[in-house]
């Protein structure tokens, strides 16, 4: 265990009054990585966050920090520190003054304290303005002075909550990049909580997907984008089309689903291992991998009505009605996609077999609720 900075073993939480706010939750962290926890609001991933820094108590399961049962012990006794939205710096103390305080307060000695200071001001690129206070400063300036302030300390785990959500977007873009490239200087383990795939999927090396209270799949960002486990994951992450349908048959890692007189080829995952013929199910297909015509080495077609089209730089996503109530994007470059479509207008969209996969079933708080 010594191996992880943070391990959470079937980590819950429950409020008063019986709402159950985390279910069941277990990672392993890795010294050094970047980890994102990713999911709407309300979903736990804040409460997570907090509970591992002391703020919130769990209710049971246990909580280590390099390899130490820190479960029962105050935010005082964890090597973590944590950086708010808020930035909540000190208005009457200069940039210097903010990020020496928690130094100044554990008696660090004058002359290393200010070396210390020093440079983690430079290193966030604050050394020209080290002497003005926050409302001196813009906001970006100001979070990289909370970010100097959390990591004065060199903590084993940093918490980020929300971090850039404050920012306007493109220094939210900006931000995004220093925040890894500091990370990475540091070697120091990050754990941040965002709603924006975006973020997660540009800085995290790892990414924790929860919804109603649970994980819904932890991995890379490519595994999340490219492989989603669940319905959730499909609806949330990328450009997925979601297709619902019944089980028919199972030929080896593939199974044939049929819905509205189309049978579909769509992959097993091999985190699915059994499969239940006759069974309602979900399967998802990246709209980068459909495409428009007919292409006979594609084993997957279906008609669609075309509704909308959306530009988005050098690609563009046409947008059909399939079947009663299905809607499928088709994202291509736009040096492929040159038809210029009319609403209502016909057209083929096809797949290979091996695009779809089929999509697994996590109980959150609201199924386990219906299922009670």
């Amino acid at each position: 265990m010594a191996e992880h900075d943070v391990v959470l073993e079937h980590v819950d939480k429950t409020f008063p009054g019986g709402v159950r706010a985390v279910i069941d939750f277990n990672a392993e962290i890795e010294h050094g990585e970047f980890v994102a926890m990713l999911g709407p609001s309300g979903c736990g991933k804040t409460t997570t966050l907090r509970m591992i820094g002391g703020l919130e108590e769990a209710t049971s399961g246990r909580i280590y920090i390099a390899g130490q049962d820190v479960t029962d012990l105050p935010p005082s006794h964890r090597d973590t520190a944590m950086m708010f939205q808020s930035f909540a710096l000190f208005p009457h103390r200069t940039v210097l003054q903010n990020v020496e305080f928690s130094l100044k307060m554990k008696g660090m000695e004058k002359v290393e304290r200010a070396r210390r200071v020093w440079e983690m001001v430079e290193m966030v690129g604050l050394g020209e303005l080290a002497h003005r206070r926050p409302h001196d400063l813009s906001g970006g300036q100001q979070q990289r002075v909370a970010l100097a302030r959390a990591l004065i300390g060199r903590p084993t785990v940093l918490l980020l909550d929300e971090p850039l959500g404050a920012l306007d977007f493109n220094l939210r873009q900006t931000m995004m990049v220093e925040l890894k490239k500091i990370q990475r200087e540091l070697g120091i383990t990050f754990i941040m909580v965002t709603h924006s795939q975006q973020e997660a999927l540009s800085m995290a090396d790892k990414v924790i997907v929860m919804s109603d209270a649970v994980i819904q799949q932890t991995g890379t960002s490519r595994e999340i984008h490219e492989h989603p486990r669940t319905k959730f994951v499909a609806e949330f992450i990328g450009n997925n089309n979601l297709l619902k349908g019944t089980i028919k048959s199972r030929s080896g890692s593939v199974v044939f689903v049929e819905s509205e007189d189309n049978l579909f080829y769509v992959r097993i995952p091999e985190t699915m291992p059994h499969v239940e013929i006759g069974k309602e199910t979900y399967f998802s297909v990246r709209a980068d991998l459909m495409h428009t015509g007919d292409h006979p080495d594609m084993a997957n077609r279906v008609e669609g009505s075309y509704v909308t089209t959306e530009f988005m730089g050098s690609l563009e996503t046409n947008v059909f009605e399939v079947g009663s109530d299905t809607i499928v994007h088709v994202e291509q470059h736009r040096s492929v996609a040159d038809h210029v479509y009319q609403m209502g207008e016909k057209e083929t969209i096809c797949w290979p077999a091996d695009a779809g996969v089929l999509l697994e079933t996590v109980t959150g708080v609201a199924e386990r609720a219906e299922a009670e």
